[in-house]
């Protein structure tokens, strides 16, 4: 065999009995954090540090604030909201009030019959009145003579404060006025009423407020007769120079001492031909004269 074919093969049979080693050399692991500075140590880049996911906030579908206990509302007078579609309730008006009758303080009724004793009226109680939707008295009476000698023709009904103070006018007022501008027709003698107590509205309306004089607060004067037997009608006199016209005039502007309104023929249509009185309570001590 030449030479050069037995060096190959001498090398194959020792490559095959030496064999190879059952395990290699296994490479060192690598420290899981370096030492920067004392007590410091950092992750290193090929493991990451140890942290916890965060938790996902549990999403709870939106809730109403819930009110205060003194601005919750009972079930009872919570109002359903409207549904999609409906139409809206129809909102009623408020019902009118109910008008009642005003009761008298008694104390008040008893000094205002005494007044009305002394000043030398003549009258009677009467039962009380209640003729519906607020038309009456607690405590009529009916008013005959307002002053010794002056009768009230027709006697009329009304509240005891309406007399009084018809009265006192009739005193103080007319009966001075009349002695100085009517002297010549004698004693004033009947004063001549054309509406006391009636259930009625404002100006005989159809519609709108209950009148005075539903509640026994007013009276209508319409004339004065005298001992001469002449009388006296309220009618027009802004212009009258006479002295029959300065007694109206006075007469007139002075019930505003006495009452809480005075219409007189210069304030409307409807008082053409008397005086309007009524002892309605105003605010503040208001007054309405015209």
């Amino acid at each position: 065999m030449p030479l050069r074919f037995l060096a190959p093969l001498l090398s194959l049979f020792l490559l095959a009995g030496a064999g190879l080693p059952e395990s290699g050399p296994v490479p060192e692991k690598k420290p899981a954090t370096v030492e920067t500075e004392p007590g410091e140590k950092v992750a290193t880049p090929q493991q990451k540090p140890d942290v916890k996911p965060e938790a996902t906030p549990e999403v709870k579908p939106e809730e109403k604030p819930q009110a205060k206990d003194e601005e919750k509302v009972p079930a009872s007078e919570a109002k359903p909201e409207p549904s999609v579609g409906t139409k809206p309730t129809t909102v009623q008006p408020a019902p009118e009030p109910v008008l009642t009758i005003k009761p008298e303080d008694e104390k008040e009724y008893a000094a205002c019959l005494a007044d009305l004793k002394a000043i030398g009226a003549v009258f009677q109680e009467k039962p009380r009145i209640d003729d519906g939707k607020g038309c009456g008295i607690d405590k009529p009476l009916t008013l005959s003579t307002v002053l010794p000698g002056i009768a009230l023709k027709p006697e009329g009904t009304m509240r005891c404060e309406t007399a009084l103070e018809l009265a006192r006018w009739t005193k103080d007022a007319v009966l001075p006025a009349a002695n100085v501008a009517l002297e010549s027709e004698g004693e004033l003698t009947t004063i001549n009423q054309a509406s006391s107590y009636i259930c009625r509205l404002r100006n005989n309306a159809a519609t709108g407020k209950i009148s005075e004089h539903a509640r026994g607060n007013a009276i209508d004067i319409a004339s004065f007769t005298f001992k001469s037997g002449k009388s006296m009608e309220i009618q027009p006199r802004d212009e009258d120079s006479t002295l029959a016209g300065a007694f109206q005039r006075a007469v007139t502007a002075t019930g505003c001492l006495y009452f809480e309104t005075v219409l007189d023929p210069g304030s409307d249509e409807a008082h053409e031909n008397h005086l309007h009185f009524d002892v309605i309570e105003r605010k503040g001590g208001y007054r309405y004269c015209r």
